[in-house]
């Protein structure tokens, strides 16, 4: 047990948490397919899963996992761990991406942290869609240099922060953001490349990767090196496994392993998980993996066209994430419980992970669902959101 101050402290900030409806839990679920789980016994449709390909119960994904050398890598990438899985890895994305190098590793998270609390010392200042992922803000602030928020999109106004600072300065924001499903305004990120000669490009591409661009190149399909030098990557999503990688140029990469701790002091992700990764992304450039994009694709058509027939205010958003936002907290909760009675599976997401007010319920599409589920989906939504909604 910890010393008694600290016991107190953590309780009153949990009975303060749960006072706001914002207490977190952990679950334990029994995976049963690509769209099913069971919970506590009971089977639920699930809508909550980032595994937008379904790939993570793909036979050639499995086979890859089963057949590796190794359970473990047993050292980090610096000393032992880096094996052929994880070079043979690293050279697929380097071609897929058009990227001089990439490196690995254990979780995306650990990535954007790592990238920003290594490299950003090296800037005058940081610049961050105020929608960016945790990760890119915590690194932000662990980078010991000046970091500053634009509003969502608004790259007018970073444009203006860039002249003004003439110092070196790194723009950071996401190809597809996660808790809203909306892109990057690619037009406009061009246009303050074309007129700003100060700025660096950090994207965080984690939703974007296999389901977007050509052969699901995502971000970079349609940005050099020299637009974009840093594209930071997430496994636990189309690839349907789990990890991270960041893909930049050589003496980028050089850096970093030299002066990452992240990637230094890490032991490397399994072999296995490495060939597992790699045989995802080879399903995701292949014709298979077009195909899969399509019905993928098609599902989001499909259930925006039930949502917009049934009132469903959704935001905009023409990827796997669609939001519906409902206001306060207890209303979230209490949709999403209202769901799980109707047999669906589908969080609600709260402050502090979303802006105060716009407390959501995050759905997610993949290309395993039918859509026969995202009619069930509908019609729980359509029942509960006429009940609960703010």
């Amino acid at each position: 047990m910890l010393q008694k101050s600290v016991m107190v402290a953590m309780a009153k900030q949990l009975k303060q948490r749960a006072e706001q409806d914002r207490t977190r839990l952990l679950q334990s679920v029994t995976p049963l397919s690509s769209t099913q789980i069971a919970v506590a016994g009971t089977k639920y449709l699930q809508f909550s899963s980032n595994d937008y390909l379904g790939l993570g119960r793909h036979p050639k994904v499995l086979d890859a996992y089963a057949q590796a050398v190794a359970a473990g890598a047993g050292a980090s990438a610096l000393v032992t761990g880096y094996t052929e899985h994880h070079a043979e890895l690293c050279a697929l994305l380097s071609e897929v991406l058009q990227r001089p190098r990439v490196l690995l590793f254990n979780s995306a998270f650990a990535a954007n942290v790592g990238v920003l609390t290594t490299l950003g010392p090296l800037y005058n200042h940081l610049y961050l869609d105020r929608l960016a992922h945790a990760s890119l803000l915590q690194g932000a602030k662990h980078s010991g240099q000046r970091w500053r928020r634009f509003q969502h999109n608004d790259f007018a106004t970073a444009e203006r922060w860039l002249k003004k600072q003439p110092e070196s300065a790194l723009l950071i924001s996401e190809s597809i953001f996660s808790m809203d499903g909306d892109a990057l305004t690619n037009d406009a990120l061009v246009s303050l490349l074309d007129t700003s000669g100060h700025g660096d490009v950090m994207l965080d591409d984690a939703h974007g990767f296999g389901v977007c661009g050509d052969a699901g190149r995502s971000v970079a399909a349609d940005f050099s090196v020299a637009q974009v030098g840093l594209i930071s990557l997430a496994f636990g999503k189309a690839c349907g496994v789990a990890g991270g990688a960041v893909a930049t140029d050589d003496a980028s990469a050089d850096y970093l392993v030299n002066y990452c701790p992240e990637l230094i002091y890490s032991t490397a992700m399994p072999p296995a998980q490495a060939s597992a990764i790699k045989a995802a992304v080879e399903i995701i450039i292949s014709a298979e993996g077009s195909d899969l994009r399509s019905k993928l694709a098609a599902n989001v058509a499909y259930f925006q066209q039930l949502s917009q027939a049934a009132g469903l205010p959704l935001c905009s958003s023409r990827h796997a994430i669609q939001t519906l936002r409902i206001g306060s907290d207890g209303a979230a909760l209490h949709m999403s419980q209202r769901l799980r009675e109707a047999g669906i599976w589908c969080s609600a997401i709260r402050p502090p992970t979303v802006p105060e007010g716009t407390a959501r319920l995050r759905l997610t599409l993949t290309a395993a669902h039918h859509e026969k589920d995202i009619r069930q989906l509908v019609q729980a939504l359509q029942r509960s959101f006429a009940e609960f909604a703010t």
